[in-house]
């Protein structure tokens, strides 16, 4: 196996498992407050959602800080390790109360906003759950940063572990702290469990070697200049998944035009896809934390990198590709969906395997960039595929939901293009580069 490849499979796996247990609290937390009716299943639901808002804020410290820590770990500069950490910390502590005590403040609003404007019996029931999660988020916060900088370190297995630590406790502590206090139960359980798992992860940070080494050096940048510098390299990364998120939102009220079973089996087949695309985003962040680690040792392999992410990231595309069009049936049947809703998810997943291969690549090389101090340019080829997809959903929504997978498929095709001409420019074949240099920009 290439050298490349084992590395970026040894560093994905943990952080694959990590994202699935991720989202496995959203689906723990929703089984258990299903049970106090439909207000509170929307209530939570809406309310968790907008955590998808909040891990693309912390992106900015968490992402930032573990590609300048893999840098600085490269370059076996203890000096710069500890000030890609301080700097971590300095932005983490700039943003967290700004969003805790605004996010509380306005929990109202905030309320009447993901449930789309309307009150009704749920519009309490948010407010009293994002009432907890809100003063929460100092928590959230804080495991992201403490999983960014284990991952910068080299070490993805320990952030693996806290997250399994998280979700096992969430399945304990949901039923008891649901049956106790309702809704706002849920938020209580979450941000206590996170809480022990911090404890763990911070207690990691003092254990792991490397960082145990950072303290005792001088660091080679002052705190405020550590906090610029981290917020200059993860806010495009920070940008470029919340403008994801928001064209994903987006989509969805194009589909609406095909009716509400359309949008059931959207919804659906989406949940079903995030098995896959969590696979390249662990494959973007193995390849983000390589290169920024290779690159910090004095070797230039983006190439090679790339080339192996593309490789390994694509493999699972098409295998999922492949089991998504045999196992469709099956799948909605698990999902309980009625024969209409079925008919248009088993379709849906069997028509969108172009996309899947096409994003598994485009995602995975996504990590050579970041890794590399060119996530900037990312973030304007995400920009041009996203103005693209919506108005080729628009147009190709005639078609039922395969005119969506076909205009999927489009603009990645498109992001594909343009990236790939951003490597042929930036990374001539047989010319060697310095080490450090950013990638030229569109």
């Amino acid at each position: 196996m290439d050298s490349h490849r084992g590395q970026l499979v040894a560093l994905a796996r943990p952080v694959y498992f990590s994202l699935l247990a991720s989202v496995a609290a959203g689906i723990i937390n929703t089984v258990w407050v299903s049970r106090l009716g439909g207000p509170s299943v929307a209530a939570v639901a809406v309310a968790t959602n907008a955590e998808n808002v909040l891990l693309g804020v912390a992106l900015v410290f968490a992402s930032g800080t573990t590609v300048l820590v893999a840098h600085a770990r490269g370059a076996r500069d203890a000096g710069a390790v500890r000030a890609a950490v301080r700097g971590g910390w300095a932005l983490c502590a700039l943003v967290t109360p700004v969003i805790a005590v605004g996010g509380f403040l306005l929990r109202e609003p905030l309320a009447r906003l993901v449930l789309g404007g309307q009150g009704g019996p749920a519009l309490p029931l948010a407010v009293a759950y994002f009432a907890i999660s809100m003063p929460g988020v100092a928590v959230f916060f804080a495991q992201q940063l403490v999983d960014g900088i284990l991952k910068g370190a080299g070490d993805t297995r320990t952030p693996m572990r806290l997250a399994l630590l998280a979700n096992g406790l969430i399945l304990v502590g949901d039923p008891l702290f649901i049956h106790l206090y309702g809704v706002r139960g849920a938020a209580v359980s979450t941000v206590l469990c996170r809480g022990a798992a911090l404890c763990a992860g911070l207690s990691a940070l003092r254990r792991h070697a490397v960082l145990r080494t950072a303290v005792r050096a001088v660091p080679t940048l002052s705190t405020g200049a550590s906090l610029r510098r981290t917020l200059a390299t993860g806010l495009p990364m920070s940008a470029d998944f919340t403008l994801r998120q928001g064209g994903a939102l987006a989509l969805v009220a194009v589909v609406a035009r095909l009716g509400v079973t359309a949008v059931a089996a959207y919804a659906i087949a989406y949940k079903v896809m995030y098995v896959a695309t969590m696979a390249f985003y662990a494959v973007r962040q193995a390849a983000s934390i390589h290169t920024a680690h290779t690159r910090g040792e004095g070797r230039e392999e983006r190439r090679a990198i790339g080339r192996q992410a593309v490789l390994v990231s694509g493999a699972v595309a098409l295998v999922a590709a492949l089991l998504l069009c045999a196992a469709a049936p099956w799948i909605m049947t698990a999902f309980g969906a009625g024969p209409g809703v079925a008919r248009e998810g088993v379709l849906f997943l069997r028509c969108v395997g172009p996309y899947l291969l096409l994003m598994g690549g485009f995602i995975a090389v996504g990590g050579v960039f970041e890794g590399s101090g060119g996530a900037p340019v990312l973030l304007r080829v995400t920009l041009l595929g996203t103005a693209v997809q919506l108005p080729l959903a628009y147009a190709l929504s005639g078609l039922g939901l395969p005119g969506i997978c076909l205009a999927l498929a489009l603009s990645m095709g498109v992001q594909s293009v343009a990236v790939g001409a951003v490597l042929r420019r930036a990374w001539p074949r047989g010319q060697e580069e310095t080490a450090g240099s950013p990638v030229r920009a569109v």
